[in-house]
């Protein structure tokens, strides 16, 4: 299962040689910020369910689906604006809903994960974004992790912060979780052989820095870091000099020694598949099939019966 919301950029922000941003127009804008569903058998050629429609009403972007060990889907995803309440006290927030079938789904409230966190003259964050979260069999805990930043604009010299909780109702004081050399964004985090990888997207770009808006890995033992970056180039540079971000991983499900990595094409309206044997070295897939104008997709395994469930709920008019 692919969810992801849709997205036609605007504009495309650079930064000149005197570090004015300049917005440049882009073409056919549009934004669906709502959840969206396909569905895969072999992780490569993707269906959307409901005419590509959204499937839930809710405002939201970047949108992380997984099932719990208790049977519950957790979804938290960007969301929480000026308009919700207590923004004043606690700042920004990010949705969070529960779902027992995928179908129908329950908004729970917003988390103000960042509410007590101030920087030297007592500002609040400007953001919370891309939220995503890590389950440990272990201690039987849930890791929180998102981007946030003290600056004006969400990109600018931006962090990864995490927090943990068990219940969803008391979340441990936020703490910084990467603090690269660059501003990053979209974290997200898998384990494989007791290693951690944190894929993520470094967001530095200008007449100054070159254009470095592209998705990175780093490594750790421990899931709390410290993490090291990975030097080596991800599709063997073939990504680095395009626009690339909304990283997500999963195992292959055709190769099963294999991953695959997903990701946006923001400003080229696309989106692209790269395989892996190991998690460092990656193959951009040439034969792929995607929904239309998908954005920051997450990616979760299914059954039959759960998949079947939601074709019948959602069905496509063709």
């Amino acid at each position: 299962m692919l969810t992801y919301f849709r997205q036609r950029y605007p504009t495309r922000i650079e930064i000149d040689a005197q570090g004015k941003t300049i917005e440049v127009p882009l073409p056919n804008p549009m934004l669906v910020a709502q959840l969206h569903i396909a569905l895969s058998t072999d992780g490569r050629h993707w269906t959307p369910l409901n005419d590509n429609k959204p499937i839930w009403n809710q405002q939201m972007r970047d949108q992380f689906i997984h099932k719990g060990p208790d049977g519950i889907w957790r979804l938290v995803a960007t969301g929480g604006g000026k308009d919700v309440p207590d923004h004043k006290q606690f700042g920004p927030s990010c949705i969070y809903a529960t779902s027992k079938d995928l179908i129908h789904w329950q908004f729970e409230k917003y988390l103000p994960l960042m509410k007590d966190v101030r920087d030297s003259t007592g500002a609040m964050v400007k953001n919370i974004w891309a939220p995503e979260y890590f389950y440990d069999d272990a201690t039987k805990e849930y890791t929180l992790l998102w981007s946030s930043t003290f600056k004006s604009e969400g990109w600018q010299e931006s962090r990864l912060w995490y927090c943990k909780t068990k219940d969803w109702k008391t979340f441990t004081p936020a703490k910084v979780l990467f603090a690269p050399p660059y501003s990053v964004i979209d974290g997200t985090l898998i384990k494989h052989n007791n290693v951690y990888y944190l894929f993520h997207k470094e967001e530095e770009f200008g007449a100054k820095t070159g254009e470095r808006r592209g998705i990175r890995v780093a490594t750790s033992k421990n899931l709390e870091g410290p993490y090291t970056v990975y030097q080596g180039p991800l599709n063997n540079g073939q990504i680095a000099p395009t626009i690339t971000e909304g990283p997500s991983v999963m195992a292959d499900p055709v190769n099963s020694k294999g991953w695959l990595l997903y990701y946006d094409y923001p400003m080229a309206d696309d989106y692209g598949i790269s395989s892996s044997p190991d998690l460092f070295n990656w193959t951009i897939e040439k034969d792929v099939t995607l929904p239309p104008d998908a954005r920051h997709g997450s990616l979760s395994r299914l059954t039959s019966a759960e998949a079947k469930a939601l074709q019948n709920a959602f069905p496509n008019s063709k």
